[in-house]
């Protein structure tokens, strides 16, 4: 064989993720246990020797079985551990169940998880070990629907609302726009918080610019803070942190002990942003 049928071969079984035309991630196949197309987006789950299980949509990188403790902790628990009596929580998107896992060890009443797809949650159950037994939890409601449609029917209250959203494309395109948070803030209760993903500063800071821009006019607390995720666009991850009423710092219990990355010291560290986003966003800065 070749040297350039050999790396053509290899290359066959690796998974690439283009974040820029010439750069990304890969990931060496070890197994290819699942693809399918569903009504919404392409799914596949692989397996490779360090990370573990792999889901992919549409060819990006969900979570990895190494590596999902970084984004979901730092999404779950920094609104976890400072509404005062967090009940009632909303999920948006999430068909991984790796957010959902971080809310329910809280005492919480109600945990409504809304993924519009259906299959995500099939596959998910079947090679994410975490899933099942949260939906099993009887405070879990799995509701198959639209973010975006959820939000504007929806008669309930929710102390929390998650955004776990995947990028802002294909069906996940409408809950990263201006009057989807405008309709998410009416479902809050008085004191609610709202904590969302909104991409890699390094490669969508003018994204998040832009978000600044009108959640500002939204809530009184536009909050935005970091955390690393080795398998997303650069390996660095932004998230903000929205309320009328609780401030990030203001603590009210502490989180659960068994956490791989969270802590109080984290929490407070993460809310430090480097000067390339700290000098463009007009955000709450807790520090000064």
């Amino acid at each position: 064989m070749t040297d350039d049928n050999k790396n053509k071969e290899e290359a066959s079984y690796e998974i690439r993720e283009y974040h820029t035309r010439s750069s990304g991630i890969f990931l060496k196949v070890k197994n290819f246990l699942h693809k399918s197309k569903s009504q919404y987006q392409e799914i596949e789950v692989i397996e490779n020797e360090y990370f573990g299980k792999a889901l992919l949509l549409d060819g990006l990188i969900q979570t990895t079985e190494k590596d999902e403790y970084f984004y979901h902790e730092m999404l779950a628990h920094p609104a976890l551990i400072t509404h005062p009596f967090p009940q009632n929580i909303l999920v948006i998107g999430g068909g991984d169940g790796g957010l959902l896992k971080e809310v329910l060890p809280y005492s919480i009443k109600y945990a409504c998880l809304v993924e519009i797809d259906r299959e995500v949650i099939e596959v998910s159950q079947k090679y994410f070990p975490w899933l099942k037994p949260c939906l099993r939890d009887q405070r879990t409601e799995l509701i198959f629907s639209d973010g975006r449609e959820f939000i504007e029917k929806t008669t309930k209250k929710f102390d929390i609302v998650f955004i776990d959203s995947s990028d802002p494309v294909g069906p996940s395109a409408n809950l990263h726009e201006s009057d989807f948070y405008e309709k998410i803030k009416k479902c809050l209760s008085p004191g609610g918080i709202v904590v969302a993903q909104v991409g890699s500063p390094f490669y969508k800071a003018e994204s998040i610019y832009e978000k600044n821009d009108f959640l500002m006019k939204l809530f009184k607390m536009v909050c935005f803070y970091v955390s690393p995720v080795p398998t997303y666009p650069g390996g660095y991850w932004c998230f903000v942190f929205l309320s009328d009423e609780i401030k990030p710092f203001d603590i009210k219990r502490n989180p659960p002990k068994e956490l791989k990355y969270f802590n109080l010291h984290i929490h407070r560290a993460a809310f430090s942003l480097p000067n390339f986003l700290r000098d463009k966003l007009e955000s709450q800065d807790l520090l000064d």
